[in-house]
């Protein structure tokens, strides 16, 4: 079966646009003339955050950088803390956290996604931070902690750097996953709306036409009256949707 978790921009052999691509391509393009900007990335699983993101990227002329994280599954917070901060020193060849903001903000952006967050995709013997976080459940939020003294005590420094990232808030039932950001209506506007307050939030999401559209790019999809019933079954997440397809075709 075909693995159709986006990595890079060399994934996205074929892409659809639609209205979440455009304003995401917007508010990125805005980076290249702009610091301190924290973008954050919402969608529910499989929805294809990570396929727009890579999108807009290749059709920018914008110097990224990507960070990247790979860890164990029973990584202690406080290792997964230091752990994070030496990738980085030792990637960005520096040695000190204070030198890492320096060189983050010779970049137009700072971009954290599926190597940082779903690195099990690219290494089979380790996890990214989102697996990491889902497994472990409430024992990982020292590392969040840490990560929020950190926003507090630099946020001078963050001035000069601007940071894209994929954003989630995992709950698993039944073995699907959800995202209190998105998928529980009422609960996720509020949170959304808390998030806008200090951050810039755009929604990978799509109108039943936009999803059709992408559906019917598989070459599997089939009839207009298959396609609906994938759609009923999966709901608007294209990757679940082709994943589907694929095995079926095995």
């Amino acid at each position: 079966m075909s693995n159709h978790k986006v990595l890079s921009a060399k994934d996205n052999k074929s892409f659809v646009k639609t209205n979440s691509f455009h304003e995401l391509y917007s508010v990125l393009k805005s980076l290249k003339n702009s610091k301190g900007r924290f973008i954050l990335v919402l969608g529910t699983p499989g929805t294809g955050k990570s396929a727009n993101i890579y999108s807009a990227l290749s059709r920018l002329d914008l110097d990224v950088y990507e960070a990247y994280l790979f860890i164990d599954m029973d990584t202690k917070p406080v290792e997964v803390y230091h752990i994070f901060w030496e990738t980085l020193k030792k990637d960005m060849g520096v040695k000190s956290k204070k030198k890492v903001y320096k060189k983050a903000s010779k970049y137009d952006l700072i971009l954290f996604a599926d190597p940082f967050l779903d690195s099990e995709y690219i290494d089979p013997d380790k996890v990214g931070l989102g697996l990491w976080t889902e497994e472990n459940g409430p024992s990982t939020s020292p590392f969040y902690f840490k990560v929020l003294m950190e926003y507090v005590k630099k946020r001078n420094k963050l001035k000069k750097v601007n940071v894209v990232s994929q954003t989630a808030w995992i709950l698993k039932f039944r073995g699907v996953k959800y995202d209190l950001l998105t998928d529980f209506y009422f609960l996720s506007k509020i949170l959304v709306f808390l998030l806008k307050l200090r951050f810039d939030v755009v929604e990978i999401s799509y109108s039943k036409e936009e999803i059709r559209k992408i559906v019917r790019n598989h070459p599997l999809a089939g009839s207009d009256e298959e396609i609906e019933q994938l759609i009923k079954k999966y709901g608007k997440r294209p990757r679940f949707i082709f994943e589907a397809l694929d095995k079926k075709s095995n």
